[in-house]
């Protein structure tokens, strides 16, 4: 069974070998979270979280031709190690006058392995979501490095 995606939607499913523990832990542990979070050449500066139902994040993303890059929102709904929603805005800029919902699902597969999938709506136009693509992408890649950088320390 399949659905179609709305022009305002982003969907993205990666799966990584990790538990789904850890993978949750990722994104709502302020430590892990400022190793992986930006895309590319964006490192993570500032992550605070207040990891409840209502409770508010806040985080930067820097690079040194662009500056900083400030984001936050309120968790909707924590089902640890499944389920994780929050509202995300930008400060500035071209994304910054719309905030979006993301919701991020953690499968733990018989192998091991976690497929998290993560939606993402609305955005104001297809051109707006197209470019975030990009970016979560290379955000997850970098989430994928450090989980496996964090699986090779806990086997040493």
């Amino acid at each position: 069974m399949s659905a179609k995606l709305a022009d305002d939607e982003l969907l993205i499913s990666r799966t990584f070998d990790a538990p789904a523990s850890l993978m949750f832990e990722l994104w709502t542990d302020p430590v892990h979270f400022k190793n992986w979070m930006g895309p590319g050449k964006y490192e993570c500066r500032h992550a605070e979280m207040d990891l409840r139902v209502g409770g508010a994040y806040r985080g930067m993303i820097y690079a040194d031709d662009t500056g900083e890059g400030w984001f936050g929102g309120v968790y909707r709904e924590i089902e640890p190690n499944t389920r994780l929603v929050f509202t995300f805005k930008w400060d500035s800029g071209p994304s910054g006058e719309l905030e979006t919902l993301v919701t991020i699902t953690f499968r733990e597969e018989r192998d091991g392995r976690t497929t998290m999938t993560f939606h993402q709506t609305p955005f104001m136009n297809v051109e707006r979501r197209d470019s975030h693509i990009g970016g979560w992408n290379s955000a997850f890649t970098k989430f994928g490095e450090y989980v496996e950088k964090l699986a090779r320390e806990t086997t040493q």
